[in-house]
C-alpha cells in the first residue's frame, strides 16, 4: 500500500514540523511591519514639522524633524549590541519576539501623542523618546530575521533565502506609503491634520499582534541549538566580538567595506528619491508616492534575483557592482529628474524647495509620470544589488556563537549612521550651498569609499559553509527543512 508522507512531518529534531517557506513567511512578515512602523515617521517627516516643533521657522522646523528621525538610526547600533548580545546568549527566537513588541507599541504611542500645539515642548521630547524606542527595536530585528533564515537554509542556497528578508525593508517602505496615500485620499486636508495622520501609527498595534501570533509558532534555529547543545555558544558575546582584535577588524571591514555604501544607496534611491520629488521639487504628494511606489512595485523581485545570482556569482561583485553604477550615475539621473519633474516657480536655498513669486509659497511641480518612474526604478535597481545580498555576506562573514552581535553592529552603523542621517545632510547641505545637486556630495563619496575599502579588503564569502561550525548540514539541519524543493511541494512519497 503507498502512502504520502505530509509535507511537514515531524522529524524529531526539537519538534521541528515545519518547513524553510514558513520560516521565510514568518520572519520576513514580522520584520516588514517593524520597518513599516520605523518608516511611517519618514514619509511623514516634512508633515510632522508642522506638528510636533515650534512654528515660526520653518527651515528650522523641517531640520528638527529630520533629525528626530535621524535620532531613530542614532540609537540602531546600541539597540543592535544590547540586543545582538541576548539573541547569542538566550537565542534568535526570544530576541526578536521581544524587538517586534517594542516597535509596536512606541509606533502606537505616536499615535495617542498630542502635538507641540497641546502640550509644547513636551511633545517634541516624547516624539525623540518614542523615535529612540523604535531605533533601540530595530538594532535588534533585523539581525535577528536574517540570521534566523540563514541558520535555516542550506549553504548553496543562502543568497536566495535570505534576500526574501531583504525585500522587507523596501515592502515596509512601500506598505507606509500605501497606508498614508489611503489615508490622506480618503479625508480632507484638515481632518488629516486633525487626527487622520494618527490611524497609520494606530493600525501598527493590529499588525504587530498579528506578527507576534505568527512568530509564537517558530522555534530556536537547529544551527544556534546545537551549538547551545554542545555548549559552545558565547558567554560573552560583546568580549568576543570588541575585544577580540581579529574579530573587531572584521567588524570594521564589513562596515567600510559593505554596509555603509549598501546604506546610502539603499537611502538615496528610495526615500531621498521620495523627499526630492516631494519636498525639493513640489510634487504631489499623491504623485510622488505614485511614482515611487510604482517603481517600488517594478524593482521589488530583483532583491530575489540578485540574491540568487550571489549564490552563483559571490556577494562581493554584485554589492561592489551597486556601489560603483550609483555613484557613477546618481548626478545625470538626478539631474533628469528635475528636467521631467517640471518645477514650477524659483528654487529657493533657504527652503530647499521651488516656490512662488512671493518667495515663500510653496510651488506645484508639473510632473512627467513614465520617466520618473523609471528614473526612480533604475535608483532602486542599485538598492536590490547593494541589498539583496547583503544578509548572506554578513551572516558568513562572522562565527555563529558572536553572529548576532558581530552581524548587527556595523549593519545597523552602516544603515543607521551612514544611511540614516542622509535625508538631514542633504537638506543641510542643499540649505549651506543652495544647489540642489550637491546633496549627492555624501552619497557617491561614501559609496566611492566602499567599493575601495571593499574591492581591496573585504574577502569574498559566498564558499563559507556555516553548517560545518555544527557538524555538518546533514548532522544539523532538520529532514522537514533539508528537503528538495520538489519534496516542499508535492510531499515525499513512500511505499509500505
Amino acid at each position: 500500500m503507498a502512502t504520502t508522507s505530509s509535507p511537514t512531518t515531524r522529524s524529531g529534531f526539537g519538534g521541528y514540523d515545519y518547513k524553510l517557506p514558513f520560516v521565510i513567511g514568518a520572519s520576513a512578515a514580522g520584520t516588514v511591519i517593524e520597518w513599516y512602523d520605523f518608516y511611517l515617521y519618514g514619509v511623514l517627516a516634512a508633515f510632522f514639522s508642522t506638528q510636533f516643533f515650534p512654528k515660526g521657522n520653518e527651515t528650522a522646523a523641517l531640520l528638527a524633524s529630520l533629525a528626530t528621525f535621524g535620532a531613530g538610526f542614532a540609537v540602531r547600533p546600541f539597540g543592535a549590541a544590547f540586543f545582538g548580545r541576548i539573541g547569542d546568549i538566550v537565542g534568535r527566537k526570544f530576541t526578536f519576539l521581544v524587538t517586534i513588541t517594542v516597535m509596536g507599541l512606541s509606533t502606537a504611542a505616536v499615535g495617542i501623542l498630542p502635538t507641540y500645539e497641546a502640550i509644547g515642548i513636551l511633545a517634541p521630547i516624547l516624539l525623540v523618546t518614542f523615535r529612540l524606542l523604535q531605533g533601540l527595536a530595530l538594532g535588534g530585528e533585523y539581525g535577528g530575521a536574517a540570521i534566523y533564515v540563514a541558520e535555516h537554509s542550506r549553504d548553496e542556497e543562502r543568497g536566495r533565502s535570505t534576500s526574501w528578508i531583504q525585500t522587507t525593508a523596501t515592502l515596509g517602505l512601500l506598505l507606509a506609503l500605501a497606508i498614508i496615500f489611503l489615508t490622506r485620499s480618503s479625508m480632507s486636508a484638515e481632518a488629516f491634520t486633525s487626527y487622520g495622520w494618527r490611524l497609520p501609527f494606530l493600525l501598527s498595534a493590529v499588525l504587530v499582534v498579528i506578527a507576534l501570533v505568527i512568530r509564537m509558532r517558530l522555534r530556536e534555529t537547529p544551527l544556534f541549538s546545537q551549538l547551545k547543545a554542545e555548549g559552545r555558544s558565547s558567554k560573552s558575546p560583546w568580549r568576543e566580538s570588541f575585544a577580540d582584535r581579529k574579530n573587531s577588524r572584521l567588524i570594521l571591514l564589513a562596515l567600510f567595506g559593505a554596509t555603509a555604501g549598501q546604506a546610502v544607496v539603499w537611502y538615496q534611491g528610495q526615500f531621498q528619491a521620495l523627499f526630492f520629488l516631494g519636498t525639493n521639487l513640489g510634487v504631489r504628494f499623491q504623485d510622488a508616492y505614485l511614482i515611487v511606489g510604482t517603481a517600488i512595485v517594478l524593482a521589488t523581485p530583483f532583491f530575489l534575483f540578485f540574491g540568487a545570482l550571489s549564490d552563483r556569482v559571490g556577494r562581493k561583485p554584485i554589492i561592489l557592482g551597486g556601489c560603483a553604477i550609483a555613484a557613477l550615475t546618481y548626478v545625470p539621473i538626478y539631474n533628469l529628474m528635475i528636467q521631467f519633474a517640471h518645477p514650477q516657480g524659483t528654487f529657493s536655498p533657504a527652503l530647499g524647495k521651488y516656490v512662488g513669486a512671493d518667495g515663500t509659497t510653496p510651488s506645484v511641480a508639473q510632473p512627467e509620470f513614465v520617466p520618473l518612474i523609471a528614473l526612480v526604478w533604475v535608483q532602486i535597481l542599485f538598492v536590490t544589488m547593494v541589498y539583496g545580498p547583503i544578509a548572506a555576506f554578513l551572516v558568513e562573514y562572522f562565527p555563529a556563537r558572536i553572529r548576532y552581535t558581530s552581524l548587527s553592529i556595523p549593519y545597523h552603523i552602516g544603515n543607521g549612521w551612514f544611511g540614516g542621517f542622509l535625508p538631514l545632510i542633504a537638506a543641510a547641505v542643499i540649505a549651506a550651498t543652495g544647489s540642489l545637486l550637491a546633496s549627492l556630495i555624501y552619497p557617491i563619496s561614501i559609496a566611492v569609499i566602499t567599493v575601495i575599502v571593499g574591492g581591496l579588503l573585504v574577502r569574498e564569502s559566498r564558499l563559507v559553509r556555516i553548517w560545518d561550525e555544527v557538524g555538518g548540514e546533514q548532522r544539523a539541519l532538520p529532514a522537514t527543512l533539508r528537503e528538495s524543493e520538489d519534496d516542499r511541494e508535492e510531499g515525499t512519497a513512500t511505499a509500505e
